[in-house]
């Protein structure tokens, strides 16, 4: 017998066999390369300070450790917690932002392919007022190659590039510990 996608795969196997993958600064890799689904396990020892736009849904399930999301909705912030063993739907289009601190944490994450023309987006947001500072969009092909490419380009862009326009805040780039520090004294 010779399935399409292969046969059943140990999953902490896998993992064991490709720790290498599971680092910053998305921390994924692919579990299954075909079919209609980006299944990806996702490592720890991750905090960014972008807002993942997906125009399809997803499915997190936190195997181990803890994680977190960061949410920006309808011009505020928000955040939803994933405990070891908690499985999440979420919907398309919710801004989200996985930070990832626990270094040993583990999440199993399914998403939908693309269908074509689809566009994802990633944003940054101001940590003072929740307004927009930069943001790119595009038709995702490869979500490992496509996000850090977007990512250093966000952060080559000068401090007046990464200025606010509305309150005139610098977002300290990768820094999530200071865009954190920011935030929390306006929460």
């Amino acid at each position: 017998m010779n399935p399409k996608y292969g046969l059943p795969k140990n999953l902490m196997g896998w993992v064991q066999q490709n720790a290498d993958k599971l680092k910053p600064p998305v921390c994924n890799a692919a579990l299954f390369q075909d079919g209609n689904y980006i299944i990806n396990v996702v490592g720890g020892g991750n905090t960014r300070t972008d807002f993942h736009d997906n125009p399809t849904e997803e499915i997190f399930h936190q195997i181990r450790g803890t994680a977190y999301l960061e949410i920006w909705d309808r011009g505020r912030f928000d955040r939803i917690d994933l405990k070891e063993g908690d499985v999440w739907l979420m919907e398309p289009h919710l801004q989200h932002s996985p930070q990832r601190p626990d270094p040993n944490g583990l999440c199993f994450l399914v998403e939908l392919k693309r269908p074509p023309n689809a566009i994802d987006s990633l944003n940054w947001y101001c940590p003072k007022c929740a307004k927009l500072v930069w943001g790119a969009s595009m038709e995702l092909k490869d979500l490992v190659a496509d996000l850090p490419a977007t990512y250093k380009r966000f952060y080559a862009l000068s401090d007046a590039e990464r200025t606010c326009k509305h309150c005139g805040t610098l977002h300290p780039g990768k820094d999530y510990a200071a865009w954190h520090a920011i935030r929390g004294g306006n929460a």
